[in-house]
């Protein structure tokens, strides 16, 4: 079982930002702004994904927006029995500016531990050309390597995200494609809007009322693992995603996820917390 793809497809497939869609109205991009500090107006997220009945991974998010620039943070790990079997963390981070009307990621960073083994992506941006400064452990003997051209003009999962979330705010809607690019995968995200839906009250969410849905549908494009002929590996997967303003002056951010998995069917993230509060600190390791 590959476990480790269960939960970053959740975040580079169900979060991933469709990139067509209008912007806010802003100030002029400023050439050169410095990603923001974290200030008052973040805001701080925790999540529960469970699959199969199970509760299967806790998820913190923290998000800052500027008018020029963003600062985005994710950390998750496994629970219950699949943290038993399968024990993982993962802690991600980007800061990155407005380019007009789309996310222009400054430096990327993952730092995590899966099956004992430690993983580290570090990402820097140049002009809008990926490069990578760390990859731990070497990709050459994982995945097949992905072409420099499939890598131009992609962006991280997590300024996907803050894509998403600001243009829902500005225009209620979600259709376009983008692609994202994890310094070993590229992945090619389709999704639309399908429209104003109330969720109902759940033991498993502080959240319920109006939102946005938006489906999508993503695939991966290359960095597929050596060896894999599996043609399901292949096959793209859907989701969904419902959006609300939770904190008041902060965008609307996802409330509710539902996406698939090869391993445990469908699987379904919901908001257990969200309130004004200060980025996390990289965790020791």
């Amino acid at each position: 079982m590959r476990y480790g793809r269960v939960i970053p497809l959740a975040v580079a497939v169900v979060l991933a930002a469709p990139a067509l869609a209008p912007a806010f109205t802003l100030d002029p991009l400023v050439a050169g702004a410095p990603p923001i500090a974290a200030n008052d107006d973040d805001v701080h997220a925790e999540f529960a994904t469970y699959a199969a009945g199970l509760h299967i991974a806790d998820v913190e998010a923290g998000f800052g927006f500027g008018p020029w620039s963003y600062q985005m943070q994710l950390a998750f790990h496994t629970t219950g029995l699949v943290g038993f079997f399968l024990r993982g963390h993962q802690w991600t981070t980007v800061t990155g500016s407005w380019d007009d009307t789309q996310p222009a990621p400054h430096e990327f960073l993952g730092d995590g531990e899966w099956r004992g083994q430690r993983r580290i992506t570090l990402i820097d941006y140049e002009q809008g050309v990926p490069e990578i400064r760390t990859l731990v452990p070497p990709d050459e003997a994982e995945r097949q390597k992905v072409p420099p051209a499939l890598q131009v003009k992609t962006v991280d999962t997590l300024s996907a995200v803050a894509q998403l979330m600001r243009n829902v705010g500005a225009s209620g809607r979600c259709e376009g494609t983008v692609r994202t690019y994890d310094g070993r995968r590229v992945m090619e995200i389709a999704a639309h809007t399908v429209g104003s839906e109330i969720l109902a009250p759940t033991d498993r969410s502080v959240f319920s009322g109006t939102t946005m849905r938006c489906n999508f549908e993503g695939h991966m494009l290359a960095g597929f693992l050596i060896g894999d002929t599996d043609e399901a590996d292949r096959r793209p997967l859907h989701g969904s995603v419902w959006l609300a303003q939770v904190v008041p002056g902060a965008p609307p951010m996802p409330v509710r996820m539902t996406f698939q998995t090869r391993w445990f069917g469908d699987a379904t993230m919901y908001l257990t917390k969200a309130a004004p509060g200060k980025l996390s600190q990289r965790p020791d390791n």
